[in-house]
């Protein structure tokens, strides 16, 4: 009975997803949790299946020509190093047995859960400015470094996704449009999901290797979530997108005051 509860489970945000192209770490990890599994649980497993969920859509991106590699090397560049060096360091085995761990994690993930929240919001407000092909107007010093930026960006983007497993998909794709306000937002999207798969795979296994991924949770999400993404991404287009945006946003908005306050 769990398994197949966790399969629907698994089927319910992966609709999600196909739906709105968001809701991997931002619906997931809050359902673990409400299904009763520890924070590190939850994130661990979630990031897994993240990376697991992306693989598709980041080579479906890549043979469209939607990828720009080099932008995936300079956020990878920051963003693994951060979340092997979180784990070492920061996440170590001494610190895992703390009563600090899981509140950190469950506090991060409602910081992020906000953020990404506010992200959807104006989502597109930021993809309309970077439309305008105007960035000399927007933050000309982020335009004038851009590889540093997006390097730094990737750093951030490894503490956030390996703290709380949500990051790596709207709160990313926004930064990525303002620092490349000239770039297709498709191709915002292809380079963005490229970059979370080798990011969440890698932050995921940290979790595995401390333990705190369930392997057979992770096959049932699986399980029911990949075919549900299909007949999400199919249906996607019958449902306006702006009444799908602000459901999501006051969920993730709810969610996250709920998990920075509890």
């Amino acid at each position: 009975m769990e398994f197949l509860l966790h399969i629907c489970a698994g089927a319910a945000v992966g609709f999600a997803i196909g739906l709105t192209g968001v809701g991997g770490g931002s619906l997931m990890t809050p359902l673990l949790l409400f299904f009763g599994y520890p924070a590190p649980v939850a994130i661990g497993t979630d990031l897994l299946y993240a990376a697991l969920t992306k693989v598709g859509g980041a080579w479906s991106h890549h043979r469209q020509g939607n990828v720009n590699w080099r932008i995936v090397g300079l956020l990878a560049a920051g963003s693994i190093p951060m979340s092997v060096l979180l784990h070492a360091f920061f996440l170590d085995a001494s610190f895992q047995q703390s009563s600090e761990f899981e509140d950190l994690l469950t506090l991060s993930l409602g910081i992020m859960l906000i953020i990404t929240a506010i992200v959807l919001l104006f989502r597109e407000k930021i993809r309309a400015g970077a439309m305008q092909g105007r960035p000399e107007l927007i933050m000309p010093a982020i335009h004038r470094h851009r590889a540093k930026m997006t390097w730094a960006m990737g750093l951030l983007l490894g503490i956030c996704v390996t703290l709380s497993s949500v990051g790596a998909g709207a709160f990313g794709a926004a930064i990525l449009l303002t620092i490349y306000s000239t770039t297709s937002a498709v191709r915002i999207v292809g380079t963005d999901i490229a970059h979370a798969v080798p990011l969440t795979f890698i932050a995921g296994l940290g979790y595995l290797f401390s333990g705190f991924v369930d392997m057979q949770l992770l096959a049932s999400l699986l399980l029911g979530s990949l075919p549900a993404i299909h007949v999400g991404s199919r249906l996607s287009s019958l449902i306006p997108e702006i009444f799908l945006q602000r459901l999501l946003t006051l969920i993730l908005l709810g969610l996250g005051a709920f998990y920075s306050i509890s």
